[in-house]
């Protein structure tokens, strides 16, 4: 008899956010006549400070889930962290927003705020290490996250800590990762002139968990947590 197996594909890119929104969304444009609405969601951290993250979710959802979508209404969604290029100021800056895939209900056994990103992608470009004037280590990733449609890829910052930081220093462009962590937003100053600074939020993943990813599943993989 002949059997027949069916591989089991593996999300690259899921992940899962619930807090309260910052404000009421709005509709911000339209593709093929659907509406997406944009806004940004509270994720209160262990540390009791705040990540406010930005979302993106289609009428189709908004419609099927009958949210209202006002400020202080608590969601729960899981989607995929995106990419895109926008002009700003004449210069092309890369903005992050999570895409609302499904709306899910409060586990009453769940944390009222859950942030958690799992992420399969390739680094595409040189890992950056440092060390903070507080001696703690750190390695900026840029990862490169194929989509399943659309033959596009999402390029997603990460920032690693510690000894997940020294072991992905020396990684090579285009090695593959499995990456575990949050969404965080960090503000900072830009400085746009002399003197003149511009207050701004960056957004990037903060990783909890990482390891290499062989292409020929009979290698294995290599793993920090």
């Amino acid at each position: 008899m002949n059997m027949v197996t069916t591989a089991i594909t593996v999300p690259n890119n899921r992940g899962k956010i619930r807090g309260a929104l910052l404000e009421k969304a709005e509709v911000q444009y339209k593709i093929e006549d659907e509406n997406f609405y944009e806004g940004k969601i509270v994720v209160e951290r262990l540390s009791e400070a705040n990540d406010i993250l930005p979302f993106t979710i289609s009428e189709k959802l908004v419609k099927a889930y009958n949210l209202t979508l006002n400020g202080g209404d608590r969601v729960s969604f899981v989607g995929e962290l995106r990419s895109y290029n926008k002009m700003i100021d004449g210069k092309s800056r890369l903005i992050l927003s999570f895409f609302v895939k499904e709306v899910v209900e409060s586990d009453e056994n769940e944390s009222d705020c859950i942030n958690e990103l799992s992420l399969i992608g390739y680094i595409c470009k040189e890992p950056v290490f440092r060390t903070t004037p507080f001696n703690r280590q750190i390695c900026d990733v840029l990862l490169a996250v194929n989509r399943a449609s659309f033959n596009k890829s999402d390029y997603i910052p990460c920032i690693l800590w510690g000894r997940n930081a020294k072991f992905i220093q020396n990684q090579k462009v285009g090695t593959k990762v499995n990456l575990v962590g949050r969404i965080q937003s960090r503000p900072y100053k830009k400085e746009i002139s002399e003197g003149v600074f511009e207050e701004r939020t960056a957004y990037e993943v903060s990783c909890q968990r990482i390891e290499l990813v062989s292409n020929d599943s009979s290698e294995g993989s290599e793993s920090l947590a």
